[in-house]
Parts: structure tokens; sequence; C-alpha cells
């Protein structure tokens, strides 16, 4: 009786996330986020980290090495990654934001709406992700330094996020023949996202980001043993990914609603099970006081 009963209270609070993800996009591009910064942003430039002995041998055998980094009076952790690709090729594989959706986990929609300046560059990208049966829309600006190999971003506070707050970082190094890569990322959420999605962001992020950049830079290395240019990366935008994007969307949304379907036939299974329990004791009883 018990477990039937606590197996239908999280039926029911399952049921009530997966009814309410559907609205629970609160991104706007026309209305600007409510603050202009809550986590302070990383600077650009090498991390200068020290890698011991055990690191080195992580690195060797293509694993990624975690550690902290101090930013401030904060600390943050931070992951290195080999890649087998020269930094041009892994450069061009970051910033190619307008298909984040065909290359980064849990990613739906990716576009650029905005590029500008060189040294800085300025690369203002609009993303979708989608967790568990929870979906997240916010807006990124990310300055690109050439000249430093690095990259660092924050949201763009002139519209309005999903997230309450994210920053980051990459830095590119040569190494050999290939690249060391060292990523970092802050993500800071709203009390109404579930503690589950903020599981998944804050302790997968690290690896999964230095992940798919070794999977996709190493695939295009070995494919084209040349290097590209290494500047400029694919930072303008695709018309055809965006209908495609948007099919994305409907199908997200299509088997969203499923689960919530499969849920509520669940729930209706399980009560009526429970209404049948709670009849065969009170008949039981009545028995026994007979």
């Amino acid at each position: 009786m018990v477990a039937r009963t606590t197996l239908f209270a999280f039926l029911v609070a399952l049921f009530l996330l997966s009814l309410t993800a559907p609205f629970t996009d609160a991104a706007d591009a026309k209305s600007p986020h409510p603050h202009s910064g809550k986590v302070p942003p990383f600077k650009p430039g090498d991390p200068k980290v020290k890698l011991n002995k055990k690191a080195l041998k992580l690195l060797k055998n293509g694993k990624p090495y975690q550690t902290q980094v101090k930013t401030g009076n904060r600390g943050r952790g931070l992951v290195v990654q080999d890649i087998a690709a020269p930094p041009s090729v892994v450069w061009d594989t970051i910033l190619n934001f307008d298909n984040y959706a065909k290359m980064v986990p849990r990613t739906t929609y990716s576009k650029n709406y905005g590029v500008s300046g060189s040294n800085p560059r300025t690369i203002k990208t609009g993303m979708k992700i989608g967790v568990v049966v929870t979906k997240m829309e916010f807006f990124i600006k990310h300055l690109y330094y050439p000249r430093k190999s690095s990259l660092v971003w924050t949201l763009d506070y002139s519209r309005k996020s999903d997230i309450d707050d994210s920053v980051g970082f990459w830095y590119v190094a040569k190494e050999g023949s290939g690249s060391r890569v060292y990523y970092s990322v802050e993500v800071s959420m709203f009390d109404w996202v579930p503690n589950i999605v903020m599981d998944i962001l804050s302790k997968k992020a690290l690896t999964e980001a230095t992940g798919w950049v070794k999977k996709e830079a190493e695939k295009v290395a070995k494919a084209s043993p040349a290097p590209g240019d290494g500047k400029k990366g694919s930072t303008s935008s695709a018309p055809e990914a965006d209908g495609a994007s948007e099919q994305d969307d409907d199908r997200t949304l299509a088997r969203r609603w499923a689960m919530v379907a499969c849920i509520l036939g669940l729930l209706v299974v399980n009560l009526w099970l429970l209404f049948e329990s709670f009849e065969h004791d009170a008949q039981a009883g009545r028995k026994k006081r007979d």
C-alpha cells in the first residue's frame, strides 16, 4: 500500500512537471533580462593551469582532466582535453554556432543573430536546449579573441533568457601536432528549474563540452588533413538550418505531449489500483467486525 501510494505521488509530481514544461519558456528576444549580470565573467587568455603527472597521463590516454581554477574569490570547475586536431580546426568547430544543434548534446536550436568586430569578435547566438521534459531558451554574447586564442561569454542581457545567468571560457593551445583545450562554465538557474536539470547542466556540462568538440574536430581533421584558416569559423546564418530547427522543435513538443499522455494514463491506472486497494481493505475490515 505504501509503495503504491508513493508511486502514485511520484507520478503526480512527474505529470505536473511534464504538463507545465511546454509553458515555462519565459525567454523573450524583445525584452531585457532581469539583471545585467550576477556571475563574474571570465577573463580571456591562458588560464595558466599546472598539470601534474596524473593529469598528463589522463590526457595522453585521451581522457579529460578536471580541476579547479580561481576567479577572484570563487572556485570554478575547469576541464582540460587533448584533441588530435590542429587549433585552427578546433576553433572552426567551437565557432560553428549555427550548427550546434547537430553537434552538441541536448541542443535543439542554435543560430547567430549578430556578428561584429575582429579582436575581439562579438558573436551573439540564440540557443534552445531540452533537458528531461524542460525546454529552455537563452541568448549568449560571445567574445572571441584570436590573438589570445580564447573565447569568453556571458548572457546577452539585452534579451530575456530562461537561464538566470551564464558565463564561460574556452582556451586552445597547440600541443604537438594537435591541441590542448581548456573549458569552464558557470550557470545560475531560476527557482522554477527542477533540481534534476540543474544536476545535468552543472555536473555533465564540463566533460560533455570538450567531448563533443573532440569528436567533431577529430572527425574533420581525419577527413581533411589540411587545416582551415582558424580565424573565421562558421559565423554566418544558415537559413536552411532554420526550417530544420523548427521541425526539431515541433518533434520535441510532440514527444513532450506524448509523454504527458503516457503519464496521465499511468496516473489513471494507479488511481484505479489505489481505489481497489482501499476497497479491499475496507471489505476486510468489515469482515473482521462481523
